[in-house]
């Protein structure tokens, strides 16, 4: 088993079992010294996100156990090596330090004058309330400004998934 930590689109931990099946949220977390940016080049030319040093600020975070045999599959999903690397990011839980692996932008598609398509902005956004985090958090990537998605088809399935998000229920 494995700790991922999830700060953008796999934030919500139905949109995550799509990737990593095993994948159970352990903790969420206010993380020092990090911000959440979106600034990484996807494949399609939008912003996606990724985490920033940055003294002073902090990014909240989500932090699931999985099954190691499923970080292939997730890799692929998040396009590692192709944008995104492996990053490895001590959290404490429970008294406890624990090294948690996450995607970071590569220095080479790390761009903060992109702008995120609105469902990708939304995909963040539904896993930040899931998880309850601070209304100054929540209005802070709402009015991240975001651009429509040229590809109909693509938002539209995007637009899907995100109708079965805001669907599921939230234990407790």
């Amino acid at each position: 088993m494995i700790h991922y930590l999830a700060y953008g689109s796999n934030l919500h931990p139905r949109r995550l079992a799509e990737r990593a099946a095993s994948a159970r949220l352990v903790a969420t977390m206010e993380l020092p010294g990090y911000r959440l940016v979106f600034a990484k080049r996807g494949q399609d030319g939008s912003a996606k996100c990724t985490l920033a040093q940055a003294a002073g600020h902090h990014a909240h975070v989500a932090v699931y156990r999985m099954a190691a045999r499923e970080l292939p599959g997730l890799d692929a999903a998040e396009g590692l090596g192709a944008g995104y690397e492996h990053g490895e990011i001590a959290v404490r839980l429970q008294g406890v330090t624990i090294r948690s692996l996450t995607y970071l932008a590569m220095a080479s598609h790390y761009d903060e004058r992109l702008r995120p398509f609105h469902w990708y902005k939304a995909l963040v956004l539904c896993g930040a309330r899931y998880h309850g985090f601070p209304p100054a958090y929540l209005e802070a990537l709402a009015g991240v400004p975001s651009i429509d998605d040229p590809d109909a088809h693509r938002a539209d399935r995007h637009g899907a998934l995100l109708g079965r998000l805001v669907r599921w229920p939230h234990p407790g």
